[in-house]
This record gives C-alpha cells, structure tokens and sequence, in this order.
C-alpha cells in the first residue's frame, strides 16, 4: 500500500508539472501550423509570470492577475507578429530576442518595484487560484486504488489545470473541425494557395500568434499564482524550450501532445522524487539523469521508432506576395 501512496504522489506531482507545458506546447502548435516558428514562448511565459503575480498581490484578485498575464503575452505575441510576419524578419532571431527581453525586463523591474531580488512579494487568499474539489472526493477517499486516484489525482488541482485538459480537445476540434482550423493548416503548407483562394495569410498567422500568446499568458499565470504563491526570478525554467521539445515529439497533434507532455511532467515528478534515493544493486542514481531522461527519450524515439517528424512546409518562412 505504500508503494501506491507513493505512485498517486507521483502521479499528483506529474499532473501539477505538465500544466504549463501543455499550455506552452499547444501555443506553440498554433504558432507553427500556421507557418511561425515560436521560440519565445518561454520570454512570454516569464512576461505572463510576472505581470500576474504584481496585479495578483496589488489587487488581490487572481482572476485579474490571469488576464494581466494574459494582457502582456499578446503583446509580445503582437511583437513577434509585427517583427516575423508584417516586416518578415526572422522569425527565430525574434522569438529569441523576446526570451533575452523577458527575461531582463521582469527581474529590472521586479527589483525597482518591490526590492527582493527581481522576486515579488508573496501572493494568498484570493490572489491565488486555490484547489477546486470535485464532487464526491471525500467520500469516495476510502475506497481502494480508484477512491484516492480521483481524491488525490483528478481532484483538488486548480481551475487552471482543468482549463488546460480542456484545452487539448478543443483546439483538437479548432484544428480539425473548423474553417479556421482548416485554413491555418493550409497557411502552414501552402500559404500560396491560400492567398490564391483569396485569404488573407498576414491575419492568420496573426490570429495564430495570438491564440499562442492566450495560452502562453494562461501558462505564465498558472506557475506565478497557481503552482507557486509568488514570481520567481527565470521560473520559467526552459518549460517554453521543453515544449517545443513535446511539440516535435508530439508531430504537431494536439492529443499527442498532451500525452508528451504529461511523459515530460511524469519524469520530472520522479527526478524530484529520486533525490537523494537509493535504486536496489545500481545504488544512488544522480538527480540529473532523470531530468536528461525525456530528452533523451525523445531522441531515440525521434531517430526512428516513430518515424520522421516533418513540421510544416511554410514553417519559419516569411510570405509575401512579391515572392
């Protein structure tokens, strides 16, 4: 029985850790099935961090501090718009510059504001999005293997994290199921045909980095004010860099995707929980090869054994109609 204690801990842990990257790795595929390659999701994760948690703890309000969050990751998804697809600059060289931006800006202003360090200060009660729980969590606590699965798994995680599984079906249907959808897969094939057929590409790929920049705000929110009580200084932590990771992993499927991710979260919940344990005849095993492992894993996997992972044809490519 304490073995499953401690596998629902794990799987707990790796519900709470994918959040994030499954956010960052859905913005991402919008962004690239339209055509735009996205490396600043992590400086629009870190932007989105910081600007919820200041209005989070001068407000109070947690759902102000998410549409803040949300506010300064569309302005830099419009940034990123403005450089790579109105001026049809290089589209990584932006997204790069984005990430040196956020990253400089939040910990300048952090420290000229509330003096901690490039820190803010710590956000409670109605500042933070508290645990939600389910119906029938606590009666259903004592019943073996399915009663804490739900209790302590499924139930008790924060609107946010039920936003972000709801997210995947949907932009599955958006994808998919819908003109849009269907027209942003176009864009990022062919955006010749498309602007043959009469569609404007510039405001697709627009709308494209801004579902991006929503999710990315969603995703800098839910690690400021959610996950912790506070901005931290790079709390980001590369998550923008490991989605995109997940992204190719994932050949730009939503529903992969989520499962990528939730590998990616299920090995970074064990490589915390392996610190400083002992594996039986190998002994202690470094913290850091468990943090290696998804990436690792995706190389070989990526090497053959799911076949070539082709990301659009238009993919990085600036359009204009001169060409």
């Amino acid at each position: 029985m304490e073995s499953f204690d401690m596998l629902i801990s794990i799987l707990g842990s790796t519900i709470r850790l994918s959040i994030p990257l499954i956010l960052a790795a859905l913005a991402g595929l919008y962004s690239e099935r339209a055509g735009v390659f996205d490396i600043g999701l992590e400086g629009k994760m870190l932007a989105a961090a910081f600007a919820a948690a200041c209005v989070a703890y001068l407000t109070g309000s947690a759902w102000l501090g998410l549409f803040s969050g949300i506010a300064i990751s569309l302005v830099f998804s419009l940034i990123h718009g403005f450089a790579s697809i109105t001026n049809r600059g290089n589209q990584i060289i932006s997204g790069v510059a984005l990430n040196f931006v956020a990253a400089g800006l939040t910990v300048v202003l952090g420290q000229a504001w509330f003096g901690q360090g490039g820190r803010t200060p710590q956000v409670s009660g109605e500042g933070r999005f508290s645990p939600i729980i389910l119906p029938g969590a606590d009666m259903m606590r004592e019943i073996p293997f399915i009663g804490p699965l739900y209790s302590n798994v499924i139930s008790g995680n924060n609107i946010l994290t039920y936003i972000a599984f709801l997210a995947v079906p949907i932009s599955w249907w958006v994808l998919y199921r819908t003109r849009f959808g269907l027209r942003l897969r176009a864009v990022g094939e062919n955006p010749g045909a498309v602007d043959t057929a009469g569609i404007s590409v510039t405001f697709l790929r627009y709308r494209a980095v801004l579902m991006a920049g929503l999710l990315c705000g969603i995703a800098g929110t839910y690690l400021a004010i959610a996950q912790s009580a506070a901005f931290i200084k790079d709390m980001s932590a590369g998550k923008g860099f490991i989605a995109l990771a997940a992204l190719i992993f994932a050949k730009w499927k939503p529903v992969p995707v989520m499962f990528a991710c939730l590998l990616f979260g299920f090995l970074d919940a064990l490589s915390n929980f392996m610190q400083g344990k002992s594996i039986p005849v190998i002994g202690e095993v470094p913290v850091q090869l468990f943090q290696a492992l998804p990436y690792i894993l995706t190389c070989i996997l990526l090497a053959g054994f799911i076949g070539a992972a082709n990301p659009p044809k238009a993919g990085g490519v600036a359009y204009s109609k001169e060409r």
